[in-house]
This record gives C-alpha cells, sequence and structure tokens, in this order.
C-alpha cells in the first residue's frame, strides 16, 4: 500500500507528521491510512499478524505515527530520516525539530508515545535509519526514536550488539529470548535519502547508492 499526500493537505506533499489533527488515533492522515491497511487486508484476505510499514523524511515521520498510534496493527515498522513521535505541534516546531533543537529526555519522549494509544502490549519491533550527514534530519533525531521505543519496550539505553559493517553502524536492542527489538542504522557521510545498494534499487531521488540495501535488511529484520 503507498498512501500519498496531495497539495490540498500539505503543499509540499508531505505528510503532516506534525499536527495535532492528523496524529490522534481515529482522526486525520493517522485514520486514513489505517482505514487504507483495513481495506487492504479485507480484499486480499491477509495476514493481520504480518503487517509492516515503512516511510522515508515526513513519510518517515509518519510511519513513527502510525506504529505509535496504532501499535496493535503492525509488527514492526522501519523508521527512514525520520522523527520520534509527538516531537512536534506546528510547522515551526517541526523545522526546528527536524534540525535536532530542543532534544527530549527520554522520560519525556516515552510520555509523548504512552499517549498515543491506549494499548498495553505487545509492542512493534522497529529499525532506524538515518544518514550520518543528513542536513535535513539531525542524526540525533534518530537517536529520539530509539529512545522512545527502547522505553517502551523496557530496554536500557546500552545496546546489548554494536556492529560497524563498513560505512553501516548498527546497534541493536534484544529480548531475552534474543529477537531484536530496536535497531539504530547509521550510514558514514549518506546525505538525506534511503540507502540502496547491490541487487536491491537504484539510485534516484533521495534513492542514494552507497552499497548498502536498507530494504535488504529491513525485509531481514522484519
Amino acid at each position: 500500500l503507498y498512501p500519498e499526500q496531495h497539495q490540498g493537505n500539505n503543499p509540499n506533499l508531505c505528510f503532516n507528521w506534525f499536527s495535532p489533527a492528523d496524529i490522534r488515533r481515529d482522526a486525520g492522515e493517522a485514520h486514513s491510512i489505517r482505514q487504507m491497511i483495513e481495506a487492504l487486508i479485507v480484499a486480499h484476505d491477509l495476514d493481520r499478524n504480518r503487517v509492516f510499514i515503512t516511510g522515508l523524511s515526513a513519510g518517515g515521520a509518519m510511519a513513527a505515527v502510525m506504529l505509535a498510534t496504532y501499535p496493535e496493527v503492525f509488527a514492526s515498522g522501519a523508521v527512514i530520516a525520520g522523527l520520534a513521535y509527538g516531537r512536534a505541534n506546528t510547522a515551526f516546531e517541526a523545522f526546528d525539530r527536524m534540525r535536532g533543537s530542543r532534544t527530549a529526555s527520554d522520560a519525556d519522549l516515552l510520555d509523548l508515545l504512552k499517549t498515543a494509544s491506549a494499548h498495553s502490549g505487545p509492542w512493534p519491533r522497529i529499525t532506524i535509519w538515518q544518514g550520518a550527514a543528513d542536513d535535513t534530519i539531525a542524526p540525533s533525531n534518530a537517536d529520539e526514536i530509539a529512545a522512545q521505543w527502547r522505553g517502551d519496550h523496557g530496554l536500557g539505553e546500552v545496546p546489548h550488539r554494536s556492529d560497524i559493517l563498513g560505512i553501516h553502524a548498527r546497534r541493536s536492542w534484544y529480548d531475552d529470548a534474543g529477537n531484536a527489538l530496536v535497531e539504530v542504522n547509521t550510514l558514514a557521510e549518506m546525505g538525506h535519502g534511503a540507502p540502496v545498494g547491490g541487487d536491491l534499487g537504484a539510485a534516484g531521488p533521495h534513492m542514494l547508492d552507497v552499497g548498502v540495501s536498507s530494504r535488504g535488511v529491513m525485509a531481514r529484520f522484519w
């Protein structure tokens, strides 16, 4: 399913991930996307235990919104160059947060997530992707997303595993059974976009050939 924005809602064709009216459960754009997902599940008799979501930039921030507002719907999600749920309430604040200004504490981030739904678990697993040289979405936003979901899963600040795979640095947090619950992937020297490479994906606008296929790694994570 590929939801898209139209200019009547946002002149830049970005999802309104910062608008309180659009990021509440059963309201606005979040509700619209939830209805699309339900329609697709019913029309194609899909497995409700295997629903996943991903997005880039404003789409990444909206993927974070969907995971927060409808956590029971998704098995897992992937946020690429996005922002933590609830970090902005106006367009001005959105640009401020995108620059990495006014970072929030782990406790405040968790409180924001807890306002999104009354769900008590289990929680979706999440993989986060960020270019270290992104000058549109500051890399600190990836850390905030991770902190928000680590708090929800009851995980500590120190990752259980850290890997350096060339330009690809990965930090992972696991449950007691060894399943990765939260993962942060940072690409050295990569700007604003989704990393592609190998035999999956081709370079294009905001699709950056850095020799790492985010799509392949996401699929394995899911």
